[in-house]
């Protein structure tokens, strides 16, 4: 956790020092919301376990979409062997396992699937609160998304961090503050460096 935490304020400082207020791309794109690309019914697939949707293909509810190849659900560690028996009785594969706590699959139609599996106490709540998609399926809601891209501390998470809270509004974002606050407090100065350099990004003070 220290080693992402240091990458984490690594990546704010050196885009703090480089970061022009408008300097991305046009505000009108930044706020579109295209959900182009149709992924697998993955609800037809995964009937008895409930998962929701994360990763690259959720952040096209609250910033434009970019490319994927691939599905990332999330399940409650407790969930994995009833999920497990779903994806095999679909005639899914199993590739491997995760680093991170799960396992990476191809489904019967080659779409390829990662599962990630977790314990941690926010789970549940971002399990139980799924935002339903425009396609119908359970996608993981804003400020948990924003959490585990925090938790990930990758640069791109980083990235999307700030473009997606920065297009949310303010009741959006206070519900993201209590979320870091309750599961990540540690987090909490670099989520609003991270807010305000996409305010930056979208030419706002």
């Amino acid at each position: 956790m220290a080693g992402r935490t240091a990458r984490r304020q690594a990546f704010i400082a050196l885009a703090r020092k480089r970061a022009r207020a408008g300097s991305g791309s046009h505000p009108s794109f930044l706020r579109a919301r295209t959900f182009r690309r149709s992924i697998v019914d993955i609800r037809r697939i995964i009937q008895r376990t409930r998962f929701v949707v994360v990763g690259a293909v959720a952040t096209r509810l609250y910033m434009p979409e970019r490319a994927t190849i691939d599905v990332d659900i999330l399940i409650h560690a407790d969930d994995a062997s009833r999920l497990r028996a779903e994806l095999v009785a679909a005639g899914a594969r199993k590739r491997g396992d995760l680093s991170i706590g799960g396992s990476s699959w191809v489904l019967a139609d080659g779409t390829d699937l990662d599962v990630v599996e977790s314990a941690e106490a926010w789970v549940r709540p971002a399990v139980d609160q799924a935002r339903i998609g425009p396609d119908g399926a359970p996608y993981i809601d804003l400020p948990y998304l924003v959490l585990m891209k925090l938790q990930a501390s990758r640069a791109q998470d980083l990235a999307d961090i700030s473009r997606m809270t920065a297009l949310a509004d303010r009741d959006r974002l206070e519900q993201v503050r209590a979320v870091i606050r309750t599961y990540l407090p540690e987090a909490t100065d670099d989520l609003e460096s991270l807010i305000s350099l996409g305010k930056l990004e979208l030419g706002e003070p």
